[in-house]
């Protein structure tokens, strides 16, 4: 929903009716993931995709139909159907999407995203489609959904979570930490920079932050949430700063820990951490970042966020399955 949110806003301030379409679940080779949104305004105004364009016309004649008293319906389309050749779905690939009119649950989700709340909303995907409720983090099955940030769909309802945004928390201000600062917030992180030494802490050196903190890092981090939304990146590459840093952060959950430098200095420092009684450094990725043969700050910044995109989604970071590698034909 975030990102028809401001779409969707701007129409309802101008009393045009809006219909919502979410991708309910996919199969085979379907263009976009369970999640994905596409709002249709009344008027005839589209935001987001259900398909990548394959799949937007049907979807807006059928969100038409539905602003005019059609009921809320789940729609199937697939390679059997007729529809598949005219759609674009002829690949193979199947996709049930959700058509329904605009409700004041969708309304509360976009009032609850504004307040950065993190939520759960709950869809009736049976015999009477439609959004329900919205499910808050002391629903006992909310917390696990909110790490896992991936929509499920069982027992004839489809929960999608939708977790904080990213914060992505540098601590080191060093020459890696510009390129990593752009192209993080660029993919949506919310990023701090935080250093101790006042001349690194230069608000200048870092415009698309959103914060740029004069502390030393253990003092930041001990008043922060560090939940599944947080990630943190270590530069400091000085073990003043990394390991009361390290040891801070591993006091929470957070979704990502990196740590710069190389494999000898993260054994020495994880030689110190064990003596000083640290536990679960395991959790700690250092070397930092994919190993894409990283030589400029550039590089390197870009082997780091790969690393953090991998995490966030459950994966190593590598091909992609079926792909061919040195020349070598998939399987």
């Amino acid at each position: 929903m975030r990102d028809v949110m401001t779409e969707v806003k701007a129409w309802l301030e101008r009393g045009d009716p809006v219909a919502v379409a979410t991708v309910i679940s996919t199969w085979g080779s379907a263009p976009r993931p369970a999640g994905s949104r596409m709002a249709i305004s009344q008027s005839g105004q589209i935001a987001g995709s259900v398909s990548g364009g394959c799949l937007e016309g049907e979807v807006f004649e059928q969100a038409q139909a539905i602003l005019k008293g059609k009921p809320a319906s789940l729609f199937h389309y697939g390679v059997s159907d007729d529809l598949a050749w005219t759609v674009g779905l002829s690949c193979g690939g199947e996709v049930d999407v959700l058509i329904e009119p605009l409700a004041q649950v969708h309304r509360d989700l976009m009032t609850a995203l504004e307040a950065e709340r993190p939520v759960v909303l709950k869809s009736d995907v049976g015999q009477t489609p439609g959004a329900r409720e919205l499910l808050t983090p002391a629903d006992p099955a909310v917390p696990d959904l909110l790490q896992r940030e991936n929509p499920v769909r069982q027992d004839g309802v489809f929960l999608e979570p939708f977790p904080r945004p990213p914060e992505l928390f540098i601590f080191g201000g060093s020459h890696v930490a510009i390129p990593l600062t752009q192209m993080a917030s660029a993919l949506g992180f919310r990023v701090t920079v935080v250093d101790a030494r006042s001349k690194f802490a230069d608000r200048d050196r870092f415009p698309g932050a959103r914060r740029v903190i004069h502390a030393w890092p253990d003092e930041v981090l001990k008043d922060l949430p560090m939940d599944g939304s947080t990630y943190i990146v270590i530069l400091t590459h000085d073990p003043k700063f990394d390991d009361p840093t390290i040891t801070a952060a591993l006091q929470g959950r957070p979704r990502y820990i990196g740590a710069i430098g190389s494999k000898k200095t993260h054994r020495e420092r994880v030689a110190r951490l064990t003596a000083a009684g640290v536990g679960e450094i395991e959790r700690v990725h250092a070397p930092i970042g994919l190993d894409l043969g990283a030589q400029t700050a550039e590089e390197t910044a870009l082997a780091i966020l790969s690393q953090m995109v991998a995490v966030r989604h459950g994966k190593l970071g590598g091909p992609m399955p079926g792909s061919a590698v040195a020349g070598k034909t998939p399987a």
